[in-house]
């Protein structure tokens, strides 16, 4: 069954990278596969240069560039894919990881947590609870009392 023709891998509404733009590399995989492992080329690596993509904005490509900094070699983002049998589903499982990749980088960074002061209920009840909880200590070390 021949595989449908697709444009690119959509990251966000906004964003889809070409084809072109991704490199599909192939190789002999570890693990399941029977006799079929050492004959065929069912892992996959997939490779995308940020750095030279025409469809990431400049903002863009420092956010990216910057957040996946240690995934990166040269500017290029390879994953790898190797847990199944067959090659298609390698490709498909590279492409869901680029693409989960890409997105995370891409997406804004979180609001600054604004800074709030503790209430003065939540304060006595710490105090409390640590007075209690010193209190079933002291009682702990304390000698017992001897019984006639």
């Amino acid at each position: 069954m021949p595989s449908p023709v697709r444009p690119g891998l959509t990251v966000t509404p906004a964003l889809t990278i070409p084809r072109a733009e991704l490199t599909e590399r192939f190789s002999r995989a570890s693990g399941p596969g029977g006799q079929g492992v050492n004959t065929t080329d069912s892992r996959v690596e997939l490779s995308w240069d940020i750095g030279r993509s025409a469809v990431l904005s400049d903002a863009q490509r420092q956010r990216v560039m910057s957040r996946l900094a240690d995934r990166l070699a040269g500017g290029v983002l390879t994953v790898v894919a190797s847990e199944n049998r067959e090659q298609r589903r390698n490709r498909d499982a590279a492409a869901r990881r680029l693409t989960a990749l890409v997105a995370e980088a891409l997406a804004p960074p979180p609001r600054a947590r604004r800074a709030t002061r503790a209430t003065r209920g939540s304060k006595e009840r710490r105090l409390t609870a640590k007075k209690q909880r010193s209190a079933t200590k002291q009682l702990r070390s304390s000698k017992p009392r001897r019984e006639d």
